[in-house]
């Protein structure tokens, strides 16, 4: 029986798994396909990290490490749905919500005071940030939208707001001494081993990083930001944002760039909160506040404190607000800003929703307010600025009428940025961070003061050979101009731009329009092309794939859930990720509040006809392929009937929308005539659906309106999710007749 991995993830998705997965199952069985479940959610993540602590029926295989294992397989496939990267306060919840269900982990510490704390939080930072993806990822990332979906937003435009030429809305960077600035970067000609060492004012070496393998043909990066210019950045930034009027937001990805993203992120908060901590350092130091985790932090540690001080320090935090210019709310009502939580805000689903909305943020009181958004370093600030700048003068995209912009991404073996984390440190003092090969020779060297993040990245040659090929196939595929975004006047760039070329020329390209031009630039021509109805491939690194797969769907169809990302796994397998899970936490509270869950899986959909697709051409199965064909038929006729899921509650949800897949499959199975047998299987599943259609729906419809229990947060109860997500028994009995 041929096999299909489907991993269990977080919030939103995970809900919606509750209901999808039945049907899929029951669907997919009689062509002899099997799904296997694999938990890389936050909780079994944390779970699987600690098994020394927990009772035999407590423990689970440390699923993540089995999959990257099966990566190398050529007969691996697996569906990623979006998982949480967690931020140190998400982890600390999960942490807290595990131990109250009886399972004995230790606490996060913040600052380890013995070997045996720092090697609990060395553990958990394998579960913190992008833990997965660098693991699965194993290849390079196809990632675009199809035929039904683009046609599905031009006839059913999603908002876009509305923008003025006299906007006040901008993005604010550094221009110095930022990662982009201070780059380094080297291609090794051979295999080597590399240690990154600090070295303080009076010559003493602290190894930082012993070992770092470095493969022939790499290009490795090395960079450092000055925290004395971020914070100088900040303060100019809040008086612009102060006399122009305009709220003031700030947009990291503090959960993929988990150990440095984190401490610019909190520079910001200490900057802002200057006066504030300055009065009441002590006590904050005494209650052992973590800025890097927000104001948040702050919050949960004064419920330590007397209710006299209390009252104090957040009298002094409203005179703060008073002086400073509003912070952008995540939200208005419960008084979140932009500043409470860093894994709150991420740049790239943040950006492409202030842009849609015509350059506003929320303010205190609710309303739409032009921002000013700080992104402190220049290696993509500079692309939502031009987006921004071509906005107030042309207006907003028309989603009717726009073209697309697929991407190819280069992401494979922890490819640049995503791949830093364990080469990322701060500066304890003044001195240098020196970067040595096997022989002792200096390959990087930087001056560094306290408190300086210095950073290193590698990008393997086989990913970027393939990287290459991708791109002149899907541009070939296609018929498309492809655009490799990629900067001259950056390090890293220029030593990619070399192999480009060289890998581009193993390649008949005769025909084909592709160009490199620095990200400024192709984010010009490809808004030109897009406002002209022309689609436009976008060939970038990993973080512009993560920003340009956001950013761009957000505008063409309103959200980036509903792209097909493949990405063909370098040793032939495939993995089929299901788009992003920005609004995963907001959609998840209104199914908790309200029983209403708006989680639109039409990103699981796709993946999962890919998958088939995948399986039918590798596997040589041509029930699969019946079964792939049917199911993209029976996507674009939920598409065409608009029966994707409301956000209203008491309106159509997720659920009701998987009944309409489901419906509308068997229905395109009973009518195909390429196999009898499964015609003859679905007839009955499709007539019965048909006959009992209303009911079913107000099945569906009539649990919503009031609160549900699931039994936990992050580790829900699979009984409890099961009554919430399946509470159709008619519709059950007919998926029962299929298994």
């Amino acid at each position: 029986m041929s096999k299909i991995i489907y991993t269990k993830v977080d919030e939103s998705p995970a809900a919606a798994t509750f209901s999808l997965l039945p049907i899929i199952t029951a669907f997919i069985k009689a062509a002899e396909i099997s799904f296997e479940i694999s938990d890389i959610s936050l909780a079994g993540r944390i779970i699987a990290t600690f098994p020394d602590n927990l009772t035999d029926d407590q423990k689970i295989p440390d699923h993540l490490a089995e999959l990257g294992n099966l990566t190398q397989d050529p007969a691996t496939i697996i569906i990623k749905l979006p998982n949480i990267s967690a931020s140190v306060p998400q982890l600390k919840a999960a942490i807290k919500e595990l131990k109250a269900k009886g399972y004995d982990l230790p606490d996060y510490p913040d600052n380890p005071k013995t070997i045996a704390e720092q090697t609990i939080k060395d553990r958990y930072a394998r579960v913190l940030g992008s833990a997965v993806n660098p693991v699965l990822r194993e290849g390079n990332s196809d990632r675009r939208a199809p035929a039904a979906v683009k046609n599905y937003a031009r006839s059913h435009p999603h908002y876009m707001g509305q923008w003025n030429v006299d906007s006040a809305t901008d993005v604010a960077h550094m221009q110095a001494d930022d990662f982009y600035g201070c780059e380094q970067s080297y291609t090794s000609a051979e295999q080597d081993d590399y240690q990154v060492s600090f070295v303080d004012a009076s010559g003493k070496q602290t190894i930082l990083k012993k070992s770092i393998p470095i493969q022939a043909c790499e290009v490795i990066d090395a960079t450092r930001m000055r925290v004395r210019s971020l914070q100088a950045f900040y303060a100019d930034a809040i008086a612009e944002a102060k006399q122009k009027g305009v709220l003031l937001s700030l947009h990291l990805k503090a959960t993929m760039m988990k150990v440095s993203d984190p401490i610019i992120f909190g520079f910001a908060v200490k900057t802002y909160f200057k006066e504030l901590i300055e009065k009441h350092s002590a006590l904050f130091n005494e209650l052992g506040v973590d800025f890097n985790n927000g104001l948040g932090d702050l919050y949960n540690r004064l419920r330590n404190v007397d209710a006299v001080t209390r009252t104090q320090i957040e009298a002094d935090i409203e005179a703060v607000y008073s002086k400073q210019p509003g912070l952008a709310m995540v939200d208005s009502n419960k008084g979140i800003t932009n500043f409470h939580v860093p894994s709150d805000v991420i740049v790239d689903a943040s950006m492409p929703a202030m842009i849609r909305a015509g350059g506003k943020m929320w303010n205190k009181d609710g309303e739409q307010q032009d921002t000013l958004a700080l992104i402190p370093d220049r290696c993509y600030a500079g692309v939502y600025k031009t987006v921004i700048d071509d906005c107030k003068a042309n207006g907003a995209l028309d989603p009717v009428s726009m073209g697309s912009v697929p991407n190819v991404g280069l992401m494979a073996q922890k490819a640049e940025e995503y791949g830093s984390h364990d080469k990322t440190f701060q500066a304890s003092a003044d001195g240098k961070m020196v970067v040595t090969n096997q022989r002792g020779e200096i390959v990087f060297e930087f001056e560094v003061e306290a408190g300086d993040i210095f950073r290193m990245c590698q990008t393997k040659d086989d990913p970027i050979r393939d990287w290459v090929k991708l791109a002149v196939t899907r541009a070939r595929l296609s018929n498309t101009p492809a655009i490799f975004w990629l900067d001259q006047n950056r390090a890293h760039d220029a030593g990619l731009i070399s192999k480009v070329y060289q890998y581009l020329s193993e390649h008949d390209t005769d025909g084909l329009d592709i160009r490199i031009l620095e990200p400024v630039i192709a984010t010009q021509i490809t808004l030109d092309r897009m406002r002209k109805g022309e689609d436009t491939i976008s060939v970038t690194g990993n973080v512009l794939r993560d920003y340009n797969t956001d950013l761009f769907p957000i505008l063409e169809l309103g959200t980036s859930a509903k792209m097909l990302s493949v990405v063909p796994l370098m040793k032939g397998g495939g993995l089929f990720e299901t788009g992003a899970g920005g609004t995963a936490p907001r959609l998840l509270d209104q199914l908790i509040d309200e029983n209403h869950l708006s989680w639109d899986s039409l990103g699981e959909l796709m993946a999962l006809a890919a998958s088939l697709e995948h399986l039918a051409n590798t596997q040589n199965n041509a029930l699969a392929k019946v079964l792939a064909d049917t199911l993209d038929a029976a996507t674009g006729k939920l598409l065409q009937e608009n029966k994707t899921p409301k956000e209203q509650t008491g309106t159509l949800d997720n659920r009701g929308s998987h009944f309409y897949l489901a419906m509308f499959w068997a229905q395109k199975l009973a009518e195909q005539g390429e196999n009898p047998v499964l015609r003859k299987i679905f007839t009955p599943i499709a007539q019965a659906m048909i006959e009992n259609e209303a009911r079913i729906i107000e099945d569906l419809i009539e649990v919503q309106g009031k609160p549900v229990e699931m039994g936990g947060y992050y580790l829900p109860d699979d009984a409890m999710m099961l009554n919430i997500m399946r509470p159709s028994v008619t519709f059950n009995q007919i998926l029962a007749e299929l298994i």
